[in-house]
C-alpha cells in the first residue's frame, strides 16, 4: 500500500491516505469500565469508512494477478461502503466501477455512490439463497460482461490487507492489546486483525459481535447457522460463513441489540463529539461487554467502522426509530 512519505508527512494520492488512522481512547466507555477501551477510527478513511481498507487491498490483488487490466471494470455487491471505497480507488486508478447494492441501504450511501460516479444499479433486498441476493446479481454482471468481480466476502485479499496493515497498525499504536472485538459482514476486518493480532500475542482475546438478525453468534457459540431477532444496522451480520472469516482465530462471540447499540452512538455523540453508524455502535457496546467480563485494568480495541452523517435518515431519524420501537437521540427527542 502506498503510504505516507515519511520525510514529509505528505500523502501520495488517494492510496496514501488510505489507512493509518489513530486509535481514540474512549472516554466514558474506559470509565464506566476501568478498562483502556480504544477505538480504531476507520470513519477517518477518505472514503469515510474500514472498506476503504477492502477496496485497495481487492483491486491491488486484481492488478498484481493480471486480471484487472488499465481501463477495466470491477464489479461488486455492496451494502455501500464497500463499494465507495472501490469506485473511489477504481477513480484513482482508472478503472471503471459499477456498483449492486440492495435497495434499503440507507438514502445516504446511495447519493454518495452516485455523486462519486459508480454505475450504481440498485435490487430488491434478498436473502443470500435467493438468486437475486445483490451478491448473485454482481457476480452474474461480472460474468456477462467479462468485469472483474470484487467478491469482498470470499475474496482472501480483503482480510490479508486487514492482517497486513489494520493489524499491524494496532499493534505499532497500542503496544499491548488484551482484547480485540468487531463485527463480521465479509469477515475481513476480524479476521485479518485476528490473524495479525495472535501472531504477535497468542494470548489477545478475540470476539465476534454480532447484531441480532445475524447468525454468526450461533455459529461461533454452538455450531449451527441459526438466526434470531432482527437489527436496522446495515452491512454487518451474515446468514453464511464467508471465506473471509473461515478459519479465522475467534475465541468467542456475543450478540448485541440495537438499543445497546444505539446508546453507544447516541453518548459518545453527545459527551465526546464522535458520532459513528450502527455498526461502530455494536462494536462500542461490544467492547464495553467484553472489558467487564475481563475485568479493571485490560485494554480492549475494536473499530470506529464509519460515522454517523451516512444514516442521518435513520439513525438519527426519529420518526424511523420510533417506528421500530427503538430510543430516540435524547437531544432529539421532543
Amino acid at each position: 500500500m502506498d503510504s505516507v512519505t515519511p520525510a514529509s508527512g505528505i500523502a501520495r494520492g488517494l492510496l496514501g491516505a488510505i489507512g493509518n488512522t489513530p486509535l481514540i481512547r474512549l472516554e466514558r466507555a474506559s470509565a464506566a469500565t476501568g478498562c483502556e477501551i480504544l477505538g480504531k477510527a476507520e470513519f477517518m478513511n477518505p472514503g469515510g469508512s474500514v472498506k476503504d481498507r477492502a477496496g485497495l487491498a481487492i483491486i491491488q490483488a486484481a492488478i498484481a494477478d493480471g486480471s484487472l487490466k488499465p481501463g477495466g471494470t470491477i464489479v461488486e455487491g455492496t451494502a455501500g461502503n464497500t463499494g465507495i471505497g472501490i469506485t473511489l480507488v477504481a477513480n484513482a486508478l482508472g478503472f471503471r466501477a459499477v456498483i449492486v447494492m440492495p435497495e434499503t441501504q440507507s438514502q445516504e450511501k446511495i447519493d454518495f455512490l452516485r455523486m462519486i460516479g459508480a454505475d450504481l444499479r440498485l435490487v430488491p433486498a434478498k436473502p443470500f439463497k435467493d438468486p437475486g441476493n445483490y451478491v448473485h446479481v454482481s457476480r452474474r454482471l461480472a460474468e456477462e460482461n467479462n468485469w472483474v468481480w470484487a467478491n469482498q466476502f470470499d475474496n482472501l485479499a480483503n482480510r490479508e490487507g486487514h492482517r497486513t496493515t489494520t493489524g499491524a497498525e494496532i499493534i505499532a499504536q497500542a503496544g499491548r492489546v488484551d482484547a480485540f472485538t468487531c463485527a463480521c459482514g465479509t469477515g475481513g476486518t476480524l479476521a485479518g486483525v485476528a490473524m495479525a493480532l495472535k501472531a504477535h500475542d497468542p494470548r489477545v482475546r478475540i470476539t465476534l459481535a454480532d447484531p441480532m438478525g445475524s447468525a454468526l453468534y450461533n455459529w461461533r457459540t454452538h455450531g449451527t447457522l441459526e438466526m434470531e431477532g432482527t437489527s436496522i444496522t446495515e452491512g454487518i451480520g451474515q446468514s453464511r460463513v464467508p471465506a473471509n472469516l473461515d478459519g479465522a482465530p475467534i475465541d468467542d462471540a456475543i450478540q448485541v441489540t440495537d438499543e445497546e447499540a444505539l446508546e453507544q452512538v447516541f453518548d459518545l455523540t453527545i459527551h465526546e463529539g464522535i458520532c459513528l453508524g450502527g455498526s461502530a455502535g455494536i462494536n462500542v457496546a461490544a467492547a464495553i461487554k467484553v472489558a467487564r467480563a475481563m475485568g479493571p485494568g485490560h485494554r480492549v480495541v475494536t473499530i470506529l467502522c464509519d460515522g454517523g452523517s451516512r444514516y442521518q435518515s435513520k439513525l438519527f431519524n426519529t420518526e424511523f426509530l420510533r417506528g421500530k420501537g427503538l430510543p430516540t437521540p435524547p437531544w432529539m427527542a421532543a
